[in-house]
C-alpha cells in the first residue's frame, strides 16, 4: 500500500436507471426514473447529503446505440432528459453538491455553450462544470445535417477552437463591470466589456456573451478523452478528468502520462484531478455481492448485449459471429479510439468470447467493475488512491436509487472514519470543493513583452 495522505474526490455519475445495461429490470429500479424529476431530485439530495463533490450527467444527441427493432425494444436508457435543463432544476433543489453535465463541441456552437453554463453557474450559485466531448457515433451525425461523422483528429481541432472561443466569451466582462448605480444611472462600465472578435478555422464569434462573468469565473472543464488527441487537449485544459481503467498498473500509467504532461502547459499537477469511473456492487457479505452482480448479469438479453458492445467497438455489428467464439480483429472506428482499444485490450487480455464480453462491459461499459463488502469496496478505492492511479472517482451505481443508497450508507462512513472522504463541505462553489483556482479574466493579466 502506498504512503500518499489526503482525501479524495467522489461524484456521482447518475444514469437514468442505473448503468447496467439492464438495470431498468430490476426489481429495486425505477423503468421510468430517465423521465423523472423526483427521482433525479432524490438522487441529488443523496448524494449531496453524503458531500458527494459533484453529480455527473453523460449525453450524446441520438439513440446512442446501431439498434435493430429488437434490441432497441428492450434497451432501457434509450430516452433521458437534455442534461443542462435538468441541471437547471436540479440547481433549485440542492445547496452544495456540483452539477456538471457533457454538452459535445461536434455538434454545438460556442456561443450557445458558454451562454448555457454561465446561466447554470448563477443558477446553482458557482457550482457548474462542462464536460467537454467530442461526439464519437455516427447516429449524432445524422441528426445534424451531416452524411457522416467528422473524423477523430478534426473533431479535436474543432475542440479546441471550441473551448478556446468559449472561454473568451465568458471573459466578456469584467467581473466588476456591472456598477448597478442607480443614483448616476450608470448600469455597466463600457471599459470593462470585452468584445471577443474571434475568427478561426471553425468559427467566427464577435461577442461579448450576453451573460455576466460567471461565478466561478469558468464553470469546472471536465474532459473524457483517453486518445493520444484527448489526452493532450486534457492535459492543456482539463481540470478534471474522468477516465476508464480496468487494473492499477493502467491506471497507474494514464495517472503518470497525464500529470507529466501538464508542465509542457504551464501547469501543475494539483490543478488536474484525475477520477476514473468505477461500478460498485455492495454486499454485506462478499456472497450477497456475488448474488446481486449475477442477478444484474442474468437480466441481459443476447440481442442488446450484442449492440452495447458494438457501440462500444466503434459500431462494428458482431452479429454474424458466435457468441462463445473469440472477438475478430477490426478495423480501427472514427468513433471513440479509446474505448474500443480498452473493450479490445480487455477481451486479448482476458481470453473472453463475445458473450463474456458483453457480460463483462454491461456494467461500466469498459470502466472498473468491483464487488464485495463495504470494507472491501473501501479498500479497493483506497489502493488505486494511495498508489497514485486516480485523485478521486465517479461512482457508477449499478442500479438506482438503491445502488446509490448503498453506497452512500454503507461505503462513505468507513471512507469518513478512515480519513479519505470529508464530513462537510470546505467551500460554496465547485471550484472550492475540488481545491481549484478560480481563473482570472484574459483580458485583466498583464501582458509582458
Amino acid at each position: 500500500m502506498g504512503t500518499r495522505q489526503g482525501q479524495f474526490k467522489l461524484g456521482a455519475f447518475l444514469q437514468n436507471t442505473g448503468h447496467h445495461v439492464a438495470a431498468w429490470r430490476h426489481p429495486d429500479s425505477r423503468a421510468d426514473g430517465g423521465l423523472d424529476f423526483a427521482h433525479y431530485r432524490q438522487l441529488a439530495q443523496t448524494a449531496e447529503r453524503a458531500k458527494f463533490d459533484m453529480v455527473f450527467l453523460a449525453d450524446g444527441v441520438a439513440v446512442r446505440r446501431d439498434q435493430n427493432p429488437e434490441s432497441l425494444s428492450r434497451s432501457g436508457q434509450i430516452v433521458h432528459f437534455e442534461p443542462l435543463t435538468l441541471l437547471s432544476a436540479l440547481a433549485a433543489v440542492t445547496d452544495h453538491i456540483g452539477l456538471v453535465a457533457t454538452a459535445s463541441t461536434t455538434y454545438n456552437e460556442p456561443y450557445h455553450i458558454a451562454r448555457k453554463f454561465a446561466s447554470l453557474d448563477y443558477l446553482s450559485h458557482g457550482r457548474s462544470g462542462w464536460n467537454v466531448v467530442t461526439s464519437a457515433t455516427e447516429a449524432e451525425a445524422l441528426n445534424f445535417n451531416r452524411e457522416q461523422h467528422m473524423e477523430h483528429a478534426l473533431r479535436y481541432e474543432r475542440a479546441r477552437e471550441f473551448l478556446q472561443v468559449t472561454l473568451g466569451l465568458w471573459d466578456s466582462w469584467d467581473d466588476d463591470a456591472f456598477l448597478r448605480d442607480k443614483e448616476s444611472g450608470i448600469y455597466v462600465d463600457p471599459d470593462k466589456v470585452h468584445a471577443l472578435n474571434h475568427k478561426g478555422k471553425h468559427f467566427s464569434v464577435r461577442g461579448p456573451l450576453n451573460v455576466a462573468r460567471p461565478p466561478q469565473g469558468y464553470p469546472v472543464i471536465v474532459q473524457a478523452g483517453a486518445s493520444e488527441d484527448g489526452q493532450d487537449f486534457a492535459a492543456s485544459t482539463a481540470e478534471v478528468i474522468f477516465t476508464a481503467q480496468q487494473t492499477l498498473q493502467e491506471a497507474q500509467a494514464f495517472y503518470a502520462g497525464i500529470k507529466g504532461r501538464l508542465a509542457n502547459y504551464g501547469r501543475s499537477p494539483d490543478q488536474l484531478k484525475i477520477m476514473p469511473g468505477v461500478f460498485p456492487v455492495i454486499g454485506r457479505t462478499e456472497t450477497e455481492a456475488r448474488a446481486k452482480y449475477d442477478q444484474l448479469q442474468n437480466l441481459i438479453h443476447p440481442k442488446v448485449g450484442l449492440a452495447l458492445l458494438s457501440g462500444n467497438l466503434g459500431g462494428f455489428d458482431l452479429s454474424a459471429y458466435p457468441l462463445d467464439g473469440p472477438l475478430p480483429d477490426l478495423p480501427e472506428t472514427n468513433g471513440n479510439k479509446s474505448r474500443q482499444k480498452l473493450v479490445t485490450d480487455l477481451a486479448r487480455r482476458e481470453n473472453l468470447t463475445i458473450r463474456q464480453l458483453y457480460q463483462a462491459i454491461a456494467g461500466a461499459r469498459g470502466h472498473r467493475t468491483i464487488w464485495g463488502t463495504p470494507e472491501q469496496i473501501a479498500d479497493q478505492l483506497e489502493e488505486w488512491f494511495v498508489n497514485d492511479a486516480a485523485d478521486g472517482f465517479n461512482i457508477m451505481p449499478p442500479y438506482l436509487p438503491a445502488g446509490l443508497d448503498d453506497f452512500v450508507e454503507l461505503v462513505i462512513p468507513i471512507l469518513q472514519r478512515r480519513g479519505r472522504f470529508r464530513t462537510e463541505y470546505e467551500g460554496q462553489t465547485l471550484r472550492e470543493n475540488l481545491r481549484l483556482a478560480r481563473p482570472a479574466n484574459q483580458y485583466a493579466i498583464p501582458s509582458y513583452v
